[in-house]
């Protein structure tokens, strides 16, 4: 890589990149200083949480720091419109007694509480008695400065695998005002650490796999990063995964000594923090079903559902295995509507009963999202959290259509351009990235295509892009590298190149005030009659 004394350039190229940083980061925080609930309580007061997303997650921390639990019972069960959120879940908590629980996975929220605790502790000022001020300050300390350490490391690995002026300074600009990375620096959401976190994580590996480095530091850190991006985006475990095998081969010893423990840490703080929060290792999002069968029998729910008393052999049944039912023990309809459920209101408990051919099953209660009043009945879901019934049309709408990553932002066009590139030539070094950035993509595309029911095919609920590609934002920035290099030298090129980053500067500028909101493309082709998402 040609120096400051080797490149003329060097020096300009690198003013350039600050210049872009700066107003891309200063952009950031003008945005989090004016940002603002569209809602407002019982009392009036707004605050800077946009939607029930982000909500969710500021409503763990208030209760981790303000009452020392997860519950978030005081939050969502008033009427105050700025804390409400449909993304939680209930369950029994340690006292026995059922709570609601944001269903987000609860180590990044625990990690925004102690950065709260320690504001509180340094000003005194509560999330609860002034928001902005909190809230404001935190999106800045999370979201801006992280996006300022995920530059800085971008530039590097230009400096080190660019060679045009052009490419380099046009993958930064892509960077700071072309991808949807910026646009939701102004909410709490988990796909900015996944992004960065991917990029750190690839950027040590990089400099293990092509410079010899062989410190512990860099393994721990790749080891860490890579995890962290796993917590935050369950699908990036296959990004986990090929790092680990990859650096596992390059340096056995060292994968084994740092890069593994590094990931063991991590898990430990995603499960750790899930087992106290929930009382289980397995994550919110994985209670979506009835659980394991308790007992078989015979009676009929007919019989069940008419008999005054609970029959003996039921309570019976349940002795043996270590349960009691009260007197008030009786037989509902589930707040699916579908099916029936054996409701203790005095021990709250309540046990799934299924209809079998030979007569019942009672299983234990796990689906933690059928709940009275839950917005994930199949009474409750509006728009496209209905989820799409054809795959073909979610393929078309995820690729190029309302909710395209092609279509909002077609600069990662310039991305493919650049796959195609590295693998066909080996002299760039850039092959093994854009091998694992191409697996990584397709394995995603059909995870979330073809691998998930229909209910969770919505887009992402209503986001601004195909939110769940976010983290692979700065794979596609790399892969640009080739293509964006040879754009340099034909000015036709270069001309087709911009005018796709301007196509995704409009897209990603377009929800500047609320990411919370569906894409101007949905927005447009709604309003002229092609597509239909009726809320009810």
């Amino acid at each position: 890589m040609p120096t400051s004394e080797t490149d003329p350039h060097a020096t300009l190229r690198r003013s350039v990149y600050a210049i872009l940083i700066a107003i891309s980061c200063a952009t950031m925080l003008a945005r989090i200083a004016l940002v603002e609930s569209k809602t407002a309580g019982p009392d009036g007061r707004r605050t800077p949480f946009l939607s029930a997303n982000d909500r969710s997650r500021w409503c763990t921390v208030r209760a981790l720091v303000d009452e020392g639990t997860y519950a978030i019972d005081t939050m969502v069960a008033g009427r105050d419109a700025n804390w409400k959120t449909i993304d939680m879940v209930r369950h029994r908590g340690p006292d026995r007694k059922h709570h609601y629980y944001s269903s987000k996975p609860p180590l990044f929220p625990t990690l925004l509480a102690a950065e709260y605790w320690l504001i509180k502790r340094l000003t005194g000022e509560s999330i609860a008695d002034n928001p902005f001020y909190v809230g404001r300050l935190m999106l800045a300390l999370t979201n801006v400065l992280p996006m300022l350490l995920y530059f800085f490391v971008l530039v590097r690995f230009l400096e080190w695998k660019g060679t045009t002026n052009f490419g380099r300074v046009y993958i930064i600009a892509a960077a700071a005002f072309g991808t949807f990375l910026t646009t939701f620096s102004v909410t709490v959401n988990n796909h900015l650490p996944a992004a960065i976190s991917v990029l750190l994580a690839t950027s040590a590996a990089m400099r293990i796999w092509y410079c010899g480095d062989r410190s512990y530091l860099t393994f721990v850190a790749a080891g860490l990063c890579a995890a962290f991006a796993a917590a935050n985006e369950l699908p990036a475990l296959s990004f986990l995964t090929l790092l680990g095998m990859g650096l596992l081969v390059k340096a056995p010893r060292q994968a084994l000594l740092a890069f593994t423990p590094a990931v063991v840490v991590v898990a430990a703080g995603f499960f750790g923090t899930n087992y106290i929060a929930h009382g289980t290792w397995r994550p919110a999002y994985a209670h979506r079903h009835d659980g394991p069968v308790l007992f078989s029998s015979n009676t009929s729910i007919q019989t069940l559902r008419t008999a005054e008393t609970m029959p003996p052999e039921i309570r019976t049944s349940f002795m043996d295995i270590g349960k009691q039912l009260s007197n008030t023990a009786e037989v509902r309809q589930r707040p699916s509507g579908k099916g029936w459920a054996l409701v203790d209101s005095e021990k709250e408990v309540r046990y799934a009963i299924v209809e079998t051919e030979q007569g019942i099953e009672f299983r234990t209660w796990d689906n933690w999202y059928e709940y009275d009043g839950s917005y994930w009945l199949p009474t409750g879901r509006q728009g496209v959290d209905r989820g799409e019934r054809s795959r073909a049309t979610y393929t078309f709408h995820v690729l190029v259509g309302h909710h395209g990553i092609f279509s909002l932002t077609p600069m990662w066009l310039v991305t493919l351009a650049g796959l195609v590139v590295a693998t066909s030539r080996p002299a760039l070094r850039m092959r093994l990235l854009a091998a694992i950035t191409i697996a990584l993509s397709i394995i995603c595309l059909v995870f979330y295509i073809y691998l998930r029911p229909e209910q969770d095919r919505n887009y992402g609920g209503v986001c601004s892009g195909f939110r769940w590609f976010f983290w692979f934002t700065p794979l596609w920035l790399m892969a640009m590298i080739p293509a964006a290099d040879r754009m340099a030298s034909h000015r036709g090129w270069r001309v087709v190149g911009i005018l796709l980053l301007l196509a995704s500067v409009f897209s990603v500028t377009f929800p500047a005030t609320n990411p919370w909101t569906h894409p101007w493309i949905f927005q447009y082709w709604e309003n002229i009659g092609w597509i239909s998402y009726a809320l009810n």
